[in-house]
Parts: structure tokens; sequence; C-alpha cells
């Protein structure tokens, strides 16, 4: 491990400026990502600024509805808050699906939406990585890539997005409220990311020295049904091969709204709008609609040499977590 300094942030708009002010300054959160690539060299900042003592982790309603969850709050409170179980269930169930119980007790909101790609290429710096090293070339392209990504991928990075958190927001529209240098802004988490185009080394549009320091959930009826699901290697501490995350609004037996993304299979969360058009007047009771809305999103998957089995398997997820929202509507 590289030597650095280290300062503990009292105050956002400092946290903010000091960063800012050194290019190789990063923030620390838990640190149950970045500590893992400070170990292993992935990354080598000369000052971390620790921003969990800064008065962010309350969970509290919004005025007109939502719920405005702060960047330091621990998964595992947001998890069991009571107001995120009734009325966002669906990333309850995607913080319960995430890591184990100890890493969910210090894991932070900010630090789970900033985490980086469990690619082993990007952690093994002994290999050629984009991401890592713009320039030096892709090893998973002719690799092992059993489990990268099947959409929105590019010739420089097949990797993919390994936050359950995030893509469980990105179903509800949710925004990060973010602190930067030149003041305050929000966007959708849709829009925090990017696809990994000719520059997978930048992650997300965050500009050095900006800072999450919420996520604001909308007032959404659609997100009291909704779940997310999780195929995995084994059943418990695995990233997804597969996730999904949806929601659904049903009248007289008729889907007529809903939201679908897919984690797993992309360098972000990827939003199904082929899907979710599909289903739209579809009724609720007919599992060839899900199947065929599915391949609608699907028909652009391009799989690798060792990864085609997600295709049908994202199918599959997403037909069972249809079924399961509109269950009740079928009886």
């Amino acid at each position: 491990m590289n030597p650095f300094e280290y300062e503990r942030a009292d105050d956002p708009g400092r946290a903010v400026a000091t960063v800012a002010a050194r290019p190789g300054a990063m923030f620390l959160g838990a640190g149950t990502n970045l500590v893992d690539h400070l170990k292993l060299g992935v990354e080598r900042p000369d000052l971390l600024v620790d921003v969990t003592r800064l008065a962010l982790d309350r969970i509290e309603p919004r005025p007109g509805g939502g719920v405005r969850v702060g960047a330091t709050a621990r998964n595992s409170d947001v998890a069991a808050h009571p107001l995120i179980r009734e009325r966002y269930p669906v990333l309850a169930s995607a913080l319960l699906a995430g890591a184990s119980g100890q890493l969910r007790n210090v894991a932070t909101t900010g630090g789970n939406l900033l985490q980086r790609t469990r690619c082993p290429y990007f952690r093994d710096v002994t290999t050629p990585c984009n991401k890592r090293t713009p320039g030096a070339g892709c090893s998973a392209l002719e690799g092992h890539n059993r489990d990268h990504a099947i959409l929105g991928a590019s010739e420089h990075c097949v990797a993919v997005h390994p936050s359950d958190m995030a893509v469980a927001l990105t179903a509800v529209d949710a925004e990060v409220r973010i602190l930067g240098p030149a003041g305050e802004r929000a966007l959708p988490v849709a829009d925090l990311y990017r696809a990994p185009g000719d520059a997978p080394d930048r992650d997300t549009v965050l500009a050095h020295g900006e800072l999450i320091t919420a996520v604001d959930l909308p007032d959404l009826p659609m997100a009291a049904r909704s779940a997310y699901r999780k195929v995995r290697d084994r059943a418990s501490f695995a990233f997804a091969l597969v996730s999904v995350a949806a929601a659904v609004e049903v009248r007289d037996g008729v889907i007529t709204a809903s939201r679908v993304v897919f984690g797993g299979v992309a360098h972000r969360p990827w939003r199904a709008h082929r899907t979710e058009e599909a289903l739209r007047g579809a009724s609720a009771a007919d599992e060839a609609a899900f199947r065929a809305a599915a391949d609608a999103e699907l028909a652009a998957a391009r799989p690798l040499a060792h990864n085609a089995y997600k295709v049908p398997m994202a199918r599959n997820v997403l037909v069972s977590v249809l079924r399961g929202l509109t269950r009740e509507e079928t009886r």
C-alpha cells in the first residue's frame, strides 16, 4: 500500500474544497471497496478525506411525499427503515441481497453507488485493463468473461456495475443530490453512470471533488408494488450474474405502467425501456407477454464467449418477478 495523508471532514463544503484542490485526493466512506483497491494497488490516492462523520445519515420523509436518504446512511439502516420497507420494497430487498450483514452494517449509501467493478482484470494490476489504465487493452474480451456485460459494452470494456442498490434506485426514478466546487446539483440515478464507450475509466459523470450528499426517492405509488431478484453463484456475499428490479401498476387486470431495470448485464443499471413499452396494455396474467417484453430488450444483447447464458437467465428472472408482482391480480 502506498503512503497517503488522511483527514476527517467535519463539514461537507470543506470536504469538497479539500478534495477538489488535490488531483490525487479521494473521499473515504466505509472503505469496503476502496480499501481493497488500496491494498491491490488499483487506487493510489495521496490524500483520503473521511466523510463518514458528516451529518448526512438521516432517512426522512420529504414534504409532499417521497423519502430522502442521506449519503452516509448505512445500508442495513436503510433496508430496515419502515418507510423504505413500506413504500420501496424493491430497495429494501436489493440492499438485503448485497454483501454480508457485517458489511451492510458499515457500508454507506453514497459509497454503495460509487463502488467499482469486480472484473478480475481490473483488480489485477499485472493484466491490461482500459478501466484501470486507459489504452492498455481489455483482457476480458478474449479472456474469462463469464460474469461480464451483454448489453451496452464496447470494444474497450465489457465490465459490469456491481451495485444492487443502484439497480433498485433506477427502478424507482430516484435522484442523487451532489455537492461540488460549483455548488449543488441533482440528477437521476439513471444518469449518474456512463456507458464505457472509449473512456471506460470514467464510471460516472461526477467531476473531481463532487460529493454525493443524499438520494431522493420520489412519491411513486407504483414503487409499493415492486421487487428485486438476484441470481448469483451462491446464496450470500456474491455479486449478481443477473438481477431484476421491477415495479408495476395494474388496473382491471391490465399492466398500465412499469419500471424494469436489469443488473449484472451492463456497465450501468440497465433500464429496459423496450420491455416497459411492450408491457403497457398487457394482461397481468399473460406470461407469454412477459417473455416477449423481455425479448424486446434482450434482442440487443451481444454475448461474449462465456456468458451467453445471461440472455435466457435475464428473461426467466424477469418473467418470475413479474409473475410475483401480478399474482394478486390473476387470482
